[in-house]
């Protein structure tokens, strides 16, 4: 099982309400306070008081500057995030949703992405939205994010550029690329105006995923946001554990992640804990993601009954922000295990088998290696000869017993002529 908070916008989203929600939920609001201390933005202040509509009661964050912001474009924001004191967790996630956003922005703006400056959505307190989400799910443990279908609103959106239809083309951006379902408005219910922004959008499109997977809830929330509107202004919240049936035995799994933004020499230590973690094979690719930039997926294959385990070593382990998991299924060669004996030791041999019979042997490397180290030997002349005497296998019928020790022991190597004499002229 993992954590997960699942999101219910049946009034759409925004970044307050997104907070509020994760507030009413039980997340610390001194946390959230804590990480938006850590950008090093003087004078900002995060309260909450609680809010209700009829029988619908929760909590409304509150951002409040003091003294003058200095407008920023989404270089300074990433400059800001990148130089923080933010845990990595939060910091990554936090860049990963304002990267969507001003991608958005340059595009319903026609400029660079670089020159981006975010009008209504760059003021101090979506900056502060963001990364209280992304801290207000770290502190309540969330390792899932899920999310029902999007409520955008109707109607038209009064903005810098005067009157805009809803949705307001950079949340329009963000739905189409970020495929993001919409829940359409009752046919009876008046035209709700925004519903849903771009920061909302953004968050929302980032860190969740629209398949919701059976959960069993143990906390709700609501966020209220500022509007007055026929029916509960709030953004709904439960958070939980999944329940996922048990695998069947022998099910496995691909998991796969894209990174591009972590130090190479992570990978090696991060293939061992998915190994130790019960992966059963790891390989890493590489690729090219957006904007040019070069990437790497890492994909292990695991039994499904080690999910849990290996997917927290990838987000523990890695910068990633998500994983995709893939059922898969696997035609292996029955393969058993043999020992030969070498003139520096024992060195066992993976056998395969098809048709009933055997059809290759390959000498072990950590053996290989480990004679080789302890020898002085050159591990390509150990390897040899294990492999020479694993020649007797090949064409034999299969059996899935190992050879008795009577065998093995018939399968050591025969000193070659001259031997002593070579050792006595050394």
């Amino acid at each position: 099982m993992s954590r997960i908070a699942v999101f219910d916008p049946f009034s759409g989203a925004s970044g307050d309400m997104i907070l509020g929600a994760l507030v009413d939920a039980g997340a610390p609001l001194a946390s959230i306070q804590n990480a938006v201390s850590r950008l090093g933005i003087e004078g900002i202040s995060v309260t909450s008081q609680l809010a209700n509509s009829g029988a619908v009661r929760g909590t409304r964050v509150l951002v409040e500057s003091s003294g003058d912001q200095p407008s920023r474009d989404w270089r300074t924001i990433r400059l800001l995030l990148e130089e923080s004191a933010l845990a990595p967790p939060v910091r990554d996630a936090a860049l990963a949703v304002f990267s969507e956003l001003a991608a958005a922005e340059a595009e319903a703006h026609g400029e660079a992405i670089e020159q981006v400056h975010f009008h209504e959505v760059g003021a101090i307190d979506s900056i502060v939205d963001i990364v209280g989400a992304c801290a207000g799910l770290e502190a309540l443990g969330v390792d899932q994010v899920a999310s029902c279908p999007i409520a955008v609103g109707s109607g038209w959106v009064h903005s810098d550029h005067g009157l805009l239809p809803v949705p307001a083309p950079a949340t329009a951006i963000l739905l189409a690329k970020q495929t993001v379902p919409i829940r359409p408005d009752p046919p009876d219910m008046p035209q709700a105006g925004e519903l849903l922004t771009p920061t909302g959008a953004a968050i929302l499109g980032t860190l969740a995923t629209w398949d919701v997977p059976p959960y069993v809830p143990s906390r709700l929330g609501y966020g209220f946001g500022t509007r007055q509107l026929p029916w509960p202004n709030a953004l709904r919240v439960w958070v939980g554990e999944t329940s996922r049936s048990s695998p069947a035995e022998g099910e496995e799994l691909l998991l796969e992640t894209n990174i591009d933004d972590m130090n190479p020499q992570f990978y090696e230590p991060l293939s061992e804990r998915l190994f130790a973690a019960g992966a059963l094979d790891v390989w890493l690719t590489p690729i090219s993601m957006k904007k040019g930039r070069p990437g790497t997926i890492v994909s292990a294959i695991i039994p499904a009954d080690r999910r849990v385990e290996v997917e927290r070593a990838l987000f523990v382990e890695s910068t990633t922000i998500g994983v995709r998991a893939t059922p898969v299924s696997r035609t292996r060669a029955p393969r058993r295990f043999e020992t030969v004996t070498t003139r520096w030791g024992d060195v066992r041999l993976k056998l395969r088998g098809w048709d009933g019979r055997v059809i290759g042997a390959m000498p072990e490397y950590d053996d290989c290696l480990r004679l080789s180290r302890v020898s002085g030997a050159p591990i390509r002349e150990i390897w040899a000869e294990a492999n020479r005497l694993g020649e007797v296998f090949a064409g034999q019928r299969w059996s899935g017993q190992s050879t008795d020790a009577t065998t093995r022991t018939a399968l050591s190597a025969k000193p070659n002529p001259g031997d002593d004499d070579r050792q006595d002229r050394e």
